[in-house]
């Protein structure tokens, strides 16, 4: 069952991280552009280099829960590459349940009122000639934060039948040294 569970979201991460690829795709396009206005044509747009920042930021909120059940993040691995898949399951649980999620957690609501006062008044650049809805980019941050309370269920799954595996592999090596004559 939890094998299940762990590959529905695999599946959903990979097709997150498909759509993030995409994104970066087009950001890329849009810095190219805007580089060569900017430097053969003396010509620079202000929407096209807040659309740049607003592209980025989706890239890396939402490329934070990709990097988790892909074990891209940041931790000491001096210490943890040296430890027993166990062990790394335990610390993976520990780290998510107690650390991570309570921090998304406090992102995801308190950003929320944040997000509600810029839908509100309908935010929109400051910069002349700069983007309209800028509510939309920040409604990313709850959204995000959402995908990676989200994500992190599917991270402490996959951390819970790594420790199983380990357990039954534990079981198996103890079963064969007491076979052997």
């Amino acid at each position: 069952m939890l094998q299940t569970i762990e590959q529905f979201y695999r599946r959903i991460n990979r097709i997150l991280g498909r759509i993030l690829a995409v994104v970066f795709l087009l950001m890329a396009l849009n810095v190219f552009y805007d580089v060569v206005m900017r430097y053969f044509f003396r010509n620079s747009s202000v929407g096209m280099q807040e659309m740049e920042w607003h592209l980025f930021s989706v890239i890396i909120l939402f490329g934070v829960s990709v990097a988790l059940l892909e074990e891209g993040h940041v931790r000491v691995d001096f210490f943890y590459d040296r430890f027993a898949v166990r062990t790394k399951a335990i610390i993976n649980i520990v780290g998510t349940v107690f650390f991570l999620t309570p921090l998304a957690c406090l992102v995801l609501f308190g950003s929320l009122e944040f997000v509600q006062d810029s839908y509100k008044i309908k935010e929109i650049s400051e910069n002349p000639g700069g983007l309209p809805y800028r509510y939309v980019v920040k409604g990313m941050i709850p959204l995000a934060f959402g995908m990676l309370i989200f994500t992190a269920i599917g991270y402490t799954v996959k951390n819970i039948n790594l420790y199983r595996q380990g357990k039954q592999a534990t079981i198996l090596a103890s079963t064969a040294k007491e076979d052997q004559p």
